[in-house]
């Protein structure tokens, strides 16, 4: 399957929720396919055959049962509905199709095969597995009642296309937990390149450091007799130092951008140690926000909770993340707010100053001053827009 540049699938496969309206479409017709067993009721609603009040009611019968089916396979197919939901949905499917087919005679009950694929897509497979065959037991004897000639058929049909549903629930939910296990590594291999790259800065500045420690010491005692050989020492010193430098830089490349889940914890850490009470956002939501935006509200974060550790004397903090739609377009909106003083200075320092600059190279924009009980930063960088980034973010 082709991925794009986000690295999410092209086309949606089973199992995942739509992300824009070609998929929505894919979805719909995907399952509507299926409505074609409905032609035998609908044309034996428009035979005339039957009195107009069981015309007007196996219309609202029908238009009933198909509503709630769209609707529960669909939410299956993506984001399901709770187990009790799900249950009340099948327990209207289960009551409608004998009631009508009943009622209106042989050629309803096609609609058993409807009740049959819901309750091998939406019911545990131990639970489908009694559905299913009680499904078939039910329609056998309404079709003894109606003289259902094709009953047989109709009963093979009815099992076999529920444990196949069955089947393919089941490959839906391993596809679910194969995508959690990717991300579980993915986190995994990021988390031991971080460990890797911990270990070569310090294998690298501890060789550095020992042998700048080393030359300081040396170019000490020659200092007073031989002040050329000191001298020599120095310029050793500036090389290593300098040399450690482009180590650090081309070690540490692609991996300077800060991460707004790590700041959030990180910001809950400081806040707590220095005694402040923390209202803390759970796992962003960061879904079209891109890697520069991102970076850039980490970075106004980090230094809004400096201020408020070092500065504001605060004694609580509250941390906002908000999407919102503005005349501009989608932006997330970082909100950091508390009761302190907000600092002694008169005008924005230096890391404001350069905060502003990097959200505005990112686009967005950095809002900063004193509030009634305190001071409150407010950053806000751009988001794509669902269609461009084809999630439902």
């Amino acid at each position: 399957m082709t991925e794009d540049r986000t690295g999410m699938p092209r086309h949606a496969p089973v199992g995942w929720p739509p992300r824009n309206r070609r998929e929505l479409m894919a979805k719909v017709l995907w399952i509507g396919v299926w409505l074609v067993f409905l032609s035998a009721p609908i044309r034996d609603l428009a035979s005339g055959r039957h009195t107009t009040g069981a015309t007007v009611a196996g219309t609202l019968g029908l238009t009933a049962f198909v509503a709630v089916y769209l609707t529960l396979v669909f939410r299956n197919m993506g984001r399901p509905f709770s187990p009790r939901i799900v249950v009340s949905l099948l327990a209207v499917l289960a009551v409608l199709a004998p009631v009508l087919a009943y009622g209106l005679g042989p050629h309803w009950t096609g609609l058993f095969v409807y009740l049959s694929v819901a309750c091998g897509a939406t019911l545990p497979v131990r639970a489908a597995y009694w559905a299913i065959p009680a499904t078939a037991v039910v329609m056998f004897l309404v079709g003894l009642h109606t003289g259902d000639d094709q009953i047989d058929n109709d009963l093979l049909l009815v099992v076999l296309i529920g444990f196949a549903m069955t089947g393919v629930s089941q490959l839906i939910r391993t596809m679910g937990e194969l995508r959690k296990a990717r991300a579980t590594v993915a986190q995994l291999a990021a988390n031991e390149e971080r460990l890797r790259l911990a270990r070569d800065l310090h294998d690298l500045l501890g060789h550095s450091l020992s042998l700048i420690t080393l030359k300081s010491e040396l170019a000490g005692r020659m200092l007073p007799d031989q002040p050329e050989k000191a001298a020599q020492q120095v310029a050793d010193i500036e090389q290593v130092s300098r040399q450690a430098l482009v180590d650090v830089r081309e070690a540490v490349t692609g991996y300077r951008r800060p991460r707004l889940a790590a700041e959030l914890a990180g910001a809950q850490v400081a806040l707590t140690a220095a005694g402040v009470t923390a209202e803390v956002p759970a796992e962003p939501d960061l879904d079209g926000v891109p890697e520069e935006a991102e970076a850039a509200l980490a970075w106004a974060l980090r230094e809004a909770i400096t201020n408020v550790v070092r500065h504001s004397g605060a004694e609580r903090c509250l941390i906002q993340l908000t999407h919102r739609q503005t005349l501009d377009g989608p932006v997330l909106e970082l909100g950091v707010e508390d009761n302190g003083s907000g600092g002694s200075g008169k005008g924005p320092g230096n890391g404001l100053t350069g905060l502003t600059e990097r959200l505005e190279k990112a686009g967005g924009a950095l809002e900063a001053g004193r509030v009634k009980h305190g001071f409150r930063l407010v950053a806000r960088v751009p988001t794509r827009s669902p269609g461009d980034v084809g999630s439902g973010a």
